[in-house]
């Protein structure tokens, strides 16, 4: 495409490494949040990949994350963790849960970690990636900013709080699940706003608690819900789950990033993590799974030209074009991304 550039993956994590370290984050939190937003961008998510290089520096600099926060981890049972990230970058604390809980998993069989001081981590589609290659069914889910409104409401109350499945499958690529619980991210409804686009009246409500088609307004407002009210309760449920558990901050406490960077947000998530390995030594090649995946994957499609495909795949086929062909990014993110690098 016009404007854009191809660059190896490697040289895009150096490049991200070292412009988090010249912010004075460690070089290993450096490489581990490198290592997560490249693989996002490789799987072909740029809302979540490496344009996060530049949103999560200037939010260093302004104040809103502690570039050398030491992550803090306790273990009050076998099978749990409690982590801390003291407002540091969200990836590390992210990267580090996932560690724990992996360790916690391997003790226990089954892994449980709930996490507070947590600022934005990123797509989830990442851990779960590096979860399932470990050989661990994993369940994510996190807080956001608020930006939906609860049941019946048209104040922005609730995060559209991302909920991801990974399944690791004997013979097979995992099973990816990552999905927010707003009918479209706010990064869609800018990129609609910066475009001259309308959305769709399904994706938002104006402040006056009515469909909007103007990207503006929606942005002013709140995004709808997927499944309407029971979607605003899921979100809810999960980030009372997450919070109640992890001691952060929730709901309305949770500062948006985009409205003021200088703000911590503190929030909470949680991982959970499964030995799949160890069940599996116990049931045995499972015929029953590959049999009903091929049902999916045959299955005729509605529109010939887009054939079904089980969740995550495409994230997948994208990475591994990707490790082949190197990322395709726009040019003027590259030259942001080198002076960030060396300035």
């Amino acid at each position: 495409m016009p404007g854009e550039v191809t660059i190896p993956a490697e040289e895009a994590r150096d490049l991200a490494a070292s412009a988090f370290a010249r912010l004075d984050v460690p070089p290993d939190g450096a490489q581990a949040a490198a290592e997560s937003l490249v693989l996002t961008e490789m799987m072909g998510l740029p809302t979540h990949g490496l344009s996060r290089v530049i949103t999560y520096c200037d939010r260093i600099t302004a104040g809103g994350i502690d570039p050398s926060a030491v992550v803090k981890v306790q273990a009050p049972a076998l099978a749990l963790r409690h982590v801390d990230g003291c407002d540091g970058l969200g990836p590390v604390t992210a990267m580090r849960a996932l560690t724990e809980g992996q360790k916690a998993a391997c003790a226990a069989g089954v892994g449980a970690v709930f996490l507070r001081g947590v600022t934005h981590v990123g797509a989830l589609v990442p851990y779960l990636w590096l979860a399932t290659q470990a050989g661990f069914a994993t369940l994510v889910t996190t807080a956001t900013a608020p930006m939906i409104a609860p049941a019946g409401g048209r104040q922005p109350l609730i995060g559209n709080n991302p909920i991801g499945i990974g399944v690791p499958i004997d013979g097979r690529d995992p099973v990816l699940l990552d999905i927010a619980l707003s009918m479209a991210s706010r990064s869609r409804v800018r990129g609609a706003r910066d475009a001259g686009r309308a959305i769709p009246s399904d994706w938002a409500l104006d402040v006056d608690g009515r469909p909007t088609t103007d990207p503006q307004a929606a942005l002013s407002g709140v995004l709808q819900a997927i499944g309407g009210p029971k979607g605003a309760n899921l979100a809810l449920s999960l980030d009372l789950f997450a919070a109640t558990l992890g001691g952060g901050k929730m709901l309305g406490q949770v500062a948006d990033q985009h409205k003021d960077p200088s703000k911590t947000q503190g929030f909470s998530m949680m991982f959970l993590l499964i030995d799949a390995n160890s069940l599996c030594g116990i049931i045995g090649p499972n015929d029953t799974v590959d049999e009903a995946l091929e049902q999916i994957v045959q299955s005729p499609a509605a529109d010939p030209a887009t054939p079904v495909r089980l969740p995550g795949a495409r994230a997948v086929a994208q990475m591994r074009q990707a490790e082949r062909r190197g990322l395709s990014i726009p040019a003027v993110l590259l030259e942001k991304l080198e002076k960030l690098s060396r300035d």
